[in-house]
């Protein structure tokens, strides 16, 4: 069964990785490239490490209600996903890929949060788009990102480019700084301790929904 689901999951994601080659110019992709590695020498992709305190927050869902981890580790240990937004594609697969086995990893008390700096409305459409049966939190202003240490501004030359193909993050976000989380998987214990941190400068890299479902069994 787990094997099953980290191939699917990585497939997808290497699919996703060819279809941006063949569509983009070789200009961007050296762009994207060379943005990748400023973030991995300023060691921004480190972010809160494994023993570290997980800093609490209280979030608002699609519909309205409160999201806090302090009130969800009650119930068992959580997953918190930080993730770009709805018009990124690796993000919409890593999702859908943690909805896949959201009953398997609720069997061992785990709860699953994904939260982004987009606006309400855009997590709502990203919730209803692949049904996902977790809270999706909008994190205005990066507030929680900036808690843990993920977050990266993006350059002028990145800005134009986004723009260039209708992304333009004022619009998704509500905010003008265009600064986004990197994607980061953290996994809090009930006692609210970080167990496991994956961040990754990379945006084409996820952390396989399957290997959290053993790690949580493990806790």
């Amino acid at each position: 069964m787990t094997k099953k689901h980290v191939q699917k999951l990585q497939a997808a994601l290497d699919e996703a990785t060819l279809q941006m080659k063949q569509a983009l110019p070789v200009e961007v992709l050296e762009a994207f490239g060379i943005a990748i590695e400023q973030i991995r020498e300023t060691g921004l992709s480190k972010g809160l490490g494994i023993g570290a305190k997980a800093p609490d927050f209280t979030l608002t869902s699609m519909d309205g209600k409160s999201i806090s981890l302090s009130e969800e580790l009650k119930n068992g240990p959580v997953v918190l996903v930080f993730y770009r937004g709805i018009w990124c594609p690796f993000c919409n697969l890593e999702l859908r890929a943690y909805e896949q086995i959201i009953d398997e990893i609720e069997a061992v008390d785990g709860r699953v949060i994904a939260i982004s700096p987009q606006t309400a409305e855009y997590s709502r459409a990203m919730q209803e788009k692949h049904e996902l049966r977790f809270p999706v939190g909008s994190d205005l202003h990066n507030q929680t990102a900036k808690k843990y240490q993920i977050t990266a501004q993006m350059s002028e030359q990145l800005r134009q480019i986004y723009q260039s193909v209708d992304i333009s993050l004022d619009v998704f976000n509500e905010d003008h700084s265009w600064e986004l989380p990197l994607p980061a998987t953290y996994i809090i214990d009930r006692e609210g301790i970080i167990r496991f941190a994956s961040v990754d400068a990379d945006y084409k890299k996820r952390l396989e929904p399957s290997e959290v479902l053993i790690l949580l069994q493990s806790l």
